[in-house]
């Protein structure tokens, strides 16, 4: 199917929704549906790495989602400690740069030293970028790139007519990614839930109703084959697209 397909996305975002719903409607604990959900991942990201992707972000961990059940945060707490121990050596064998964007202060101190570790060991490949969004919120990343651009005007490092469009987007998360191409989210629902406000503003968007633990390989080639046959116009008209 991808040996026809002429417009590759060269960064892809996905939501990875209905573990727990996975779990529930097998009759066992959600949590055993986010451990099931690891395997997608690894699928996912192999899928992508082979479609010369360049970038690939995964919707892990939410601000919201410390509002869930304290056994279930847990569980989530847990499985990001795996990946950062069994699974950043292949990414790193495989050339893939790993990265952690969010809000991470409210993580543990062993669970940050273990991201920057896992960052710095990747830092220097190149064939795939792996961020991985946890603690995140698009309205927090939208208001802390305006924190940070109020504060170098405080400083007198820009002046407020430089607060633009230009410059905000060089403060937001993932700025050093190719624009978003595609957004996937998993699980039936049709929101975006707070996740890349900003940089979603052209992405195409793709929901389906399989649930994360079911989406592999073959469910993400869908997916691209789906932005494949979209024809991307970014204001402009068909007819000007066609010249």
């Amino acid at each position: 199917m991808t040996d026809e397909l002429i417009n590759i996305p060269q960064h892809v975002a996905i939501i990875m929704d209905g573990n727990g719903r996975w779990a529930q409607s097998r009759g066992k604990k959600r949590v055993i549906g986010h451990k099931n959900g690891v395997e997608s991942v690894r699928s996912v990201v192999s899928a992508a790495r082979k479609q010369g992707i360049k970038a690939l972000t995964l919707f892990a961990f939410s601000s919201e989602n410390w509002q869930r059940p304290e056994g279930e945060v847990n569980v989530l707490m847990d499985l990001f400690m795996y990946v950062l121990t069994r699974e950043v050596k292949k990414l790193h064998k495989n050339n893939i740069r790993f990265q952690v964007v969010g809000e991470l202060s409210r993580f543990s101190e062993k669970l940050q030293k273990m991201i920057k570790s896992a960052e710095l060991l990747t830092q220097d490949n190149n064939a795939m970028v792996l961020s991985i969004a946890a603690n995140y919120g698009g309205r927090w990343d939208i208001a802390n790139a305006a924190r940070v651009l109020a504060e170098k005007s405080v400083a007198g490092k820009i002046t407020a007519s430089e607060i633009n469009e230009a410059s905000l987007a060089q403060e937001i998360c993932l700025a050093d990614l190719p624009e978003l191409d595609l957004l996937i989210r998993t699980g039936g629902d049709y929101r975006i839930s707070n996740f890349l406000l900003w940089q979603a503003a052209y992405a195409e968007l793709y929901f389906t109703d399989v649930l994360w633990p079911d989406f592999k390989e073959k469910e993400f080639l869908k997916a691209i084959a789906c932005f494949d046959s979209r024809e991307r116009r970014f204001g402009l008209t068909g007819e000007q697209i066609k010249k």
